[in-house]
């Protein structure tokens, strides 16, 4: 049996990014772990240019997912008319230059964001090796009182409750989720999602390959990860 953190992500708005296509930007169903990881590092109190704890961090992230409350997903539409003089600021420290001529600012600069609406979130998590720091207790503790104000995806996306529901012990994460209440509004069947080789033998679902790792130290997403997604019913003392 090994120590596992429960989280409830839950927020008016949630963004789980997943990969981009020019001014389109789709979600996916749960987050990434350079999400999660992202998420922690910045209740730590964590930098961006922390590139090795961040990289370790997670290499030592296991997690799975339930999804208690689907909400709906929606698609805001963004635009912004920008001159040759307007300046981005970047997280590199340093004003973004615009180049290009005159007609290059002609039309506004458009773009497509979805996001999932008050939808609802649990995730079971642990950190291999246990007994490295940062430790479970540590995250916990960090995730309730956050260095810094945290958002579940995309900025805008604040948190509506804590986040922390508790550890528990567990053989895996399925295990862990299974003991974590379900949050006000959940169906009597919802999905689940889980890396592979995660889940004890059995019929694993429906397959996923995810973009969901990040090399911190030049700050891209890299390679892919099998996942699965299976569908459980609500245990029939939590309905």
């Amino acid at each position: 049996m090994t120590p596992h953190l429960l989280l409830r992500l839950e927020a008016p708005l949630m963004a789980f990014g997943t990969v981009q296509v020019d001014q389109h930007g789709p979600i996916g169903d749960f987050p990434c772990p350079s999400a999660l990881t992202g998420l922690i590092a910045n209740a730590l109190g964590w930098r961006r240019t922390d590139v090795d704890r961040l990289q370790r961090l997670q290499e030592r992230l296991v997690f799975a997912v339930r999804r208690d409350r689907e909400g709906e997903r929606i698609q805001d539409f963004q635009t912004a008319q920008l001159s040759k003089n307007d300046r981005g600021w970047t997280t590199r420290g340093r004003p973004e230059e615009r180049g290009g001529g005159p007609g290059t600012y002609a039309s506004p600069h458009i773009r497509y964001r979805w996001y999932d609406t008050d939808c609802a979130l649990t995730v079971a998590l642990r950190l291999e090796p246990a007994e490295e720091d940062p430790r479970l207790e540590s995250v916990a503790a960090a995730l309730d009182r956050p260095a810094r104000p945290l958002f579940i995806g995309r900025k805008p996306c604040l948190p509506a409750s804590r986040l922390v529901v508790g550890l528990v012990e567990a053989s895996d994460c399925l295990a862990a989720l299974a003991q974590a209440p379900l949050a006000e509004g959940a169906r009597d069947h919802f999905r689940l999602f889980w890396p592979d080789g995660e889940a004890p033998p059995g019929p694993p679902g429906a397959s996923l390959l995810v973009h969901g790792l990040r090399r911190f130290a030049v700050d891209v997403h890299e390679g892919r990860q099998l996942w699965w997604q299976g569908t459980s019913p609500a245990p029939a003392a939590q309905r």
